[in-house]
């Protein structure tokens, strides 16, 4: 699973839900699974091992066992508030669905297997446009969910470098429901551990600010970009507020930070801007590390 991507449709990275660490690793660790070039179905069945969760996390095995047991207990329990359809197929109602319909713990082979719930199916597979696709490496190291889902939260806008939310929205967005009401917990318990372990274990750099409506904190804005690119491109001007964060732009410019100008000099044939540019971009990375 070194090269494992995971895909979700935009509308599901701004759903809002919780889930725990183990949770989160256990979902984006299936995810990566689905399969590009075949249709996903609610009967196709996902297995994660407390193994491969060690090995991938750099955590102790007894320990991956301990947290996946309990972690796939918990699962079938969890849901997730889609407020959008997939794909840019315009708005739907609230759609209050689970992450999965089936999840077992097995045992004797200290693993979990899981089927997406039918609901969830069009947020992960067949995904044609608005959606945001990063590298499971990229957060597999974090011990804090709320990272996990500020990455991805940022990455969906990784061809602008910059995001501006309400904290009403990310509040819900990240569930937090009656915890760290108070603007100094949350970004002491929050925002700060999250972009710390950003800035340590992920590809991106990152760096916030809050903004006032008033004498009252109203905004978060988050400012970042590739870290083997860092100083050498500004993130482009332009806000994003409201109290769905608004959409992840078009690729009409640049997607990932790479200019389309460059991306179809160097397409392969065949190759979709979107896998041109995540090409380019690794190259570069590699590049970068040599």
């Amino acid at each position: 699973m070194q090269d494992a991507q995971v895909y979700k449709a935009n509308a599901l990275v701004e759903a809002s839900y919780r889930l725990s660490l183990y949770e989160q690793r256990i979902i984006l660790a299936c995810i990566s699974q689905v399969r590009r070039d075949e249709p996903l179905t609610d009967q196709k069945l996902y297995i994660i091992s407390a193994q491969q969760i060690s090995e991938m996390t750099g955590t102790r095995l007894g320990t991956a066992y301990q947290n996946l047991k309990a972690a796939s207990e918990r699962l079938f329990d969890r849901r997730v508030t889609l407020h959008e359809a997939p794909n840019g197929q315009g708005s739907t109602r609230v759609k209050l669905t689970r992450w999965v319909q089936t999840v077992e713990y097995r045992n004797k082979e200290g693993a979990v297997a899981l089927r997406f719930g039918t609901d969830m199916v069009p947020y992960l597979s067949q995904l044609t446009e608005q959606f945001t696709r990063y590298a499971l490496a990229d957060v597999v190291k974090m011990s804090s969910a709320h990272a996990i889902r500020l990455y991805e939260l940022l990455v969906q806008w990784r061809g602008i470098g910059k995001r501006e939310v309400t904290l009403e929205w990310l509040r819900e967005a990240l569930q937090l429901e009656d915890r760290y009401t108070n603007i100094r917990d949350l970004k002491r318990w929050v925002i700060k551990p999250a972009v710390e372990q950003i800035n340590e274990h992920s590809p991106l750099w990152v760096k916030w600010d809050q903004l006032k409506t008033g004498r009252r904190v109203s905004h978060l804005v988050f400012t970042f970009g590739e870290k083997a690119q860092e100083g050498t491109k500004k993130p482009r001007k332009g806000k994003a507020k409201g109290r769905r964060g608004g959409k992840a732009p078009g690729a009409s410019g640049a997607i990932y930070g790479i200019p389309m100008a460059v991306i179809n000099a160097q397409a392969r044939p065949g190759e979709s801007s979107d896998d041109a540019a995540h090409r380019i971009l690794e190259e570069r990375r590699n590049t970068a590390r040599a």
